[in-house]
């Protein structure tokens, strides 16, 4: 788990390869509603987030460090109001952790850069893996594909 403190942090801003900032420095990175969810683990209501219902081909990244998350070929519509992949980009692109908010054992899922908390996940999902990344579109950033298929 990444230091708060930003006293602990290297030079460049890391602290053993997680990026680790002050509360001050996310709140002046982030809009009020992005620290909310993703320095507070907060959640944005169902439907009103703009991945929920996107189709556009690209790689979300992370709102807070821009860490490549999940591929859009791994999204799918899974009818709760919040953007929802069956697998991350890569298995190192994100960190689970034990929940135990609301009187029950979730898993959350954090960026594995910068702890962002992005959403949970669960045993629902398509196939091939069964699961479902569930997350919020204030915590994600997506780098669209252009007419060549490349990402900015």
């Amino acid at each position: 788990m990444a230091n708060s403190d930003a006293s602990a942090k290297s030079d460049d801003g890391t602290d053993g390869g997680k990026i680790v900032k002050s509360k001050e420095e996310w709140r002046s990175q982030l809009t009020p509603d992005q620290y909310y969810v993703t320095r507070e683990h907060g959640t944005e209501p169902a439907y009103s987030g703009a991945y929920d219902q996107c189709k556009d081909e690209g790689v979300y990244k992370c709102v807070c460090c821009g860490n490549p998350l999940f591929d859009s070929a791994q999204k799918f519509d899974s009818g709760t109001g919040w953007p929802s992949f069956y697998d991350s980009i890569t298995r190192d692109a994100v960190d689970d952790k034990k929940d135990r908010s609301f009187l029950t054992v979730r898993t959350e899922i954090v960026c594995a850069k910068c702890d962002a908390h992005l959403g949970h996940v669960f045993p629902d999902g398509p196939a091939p893996t069964g699961l479902r990344y569930c997350m919020n579109s204030l915590s994600l950033d997506l780098d669209k594909k252009d007419d060549t298929g490349e990402t900015d």
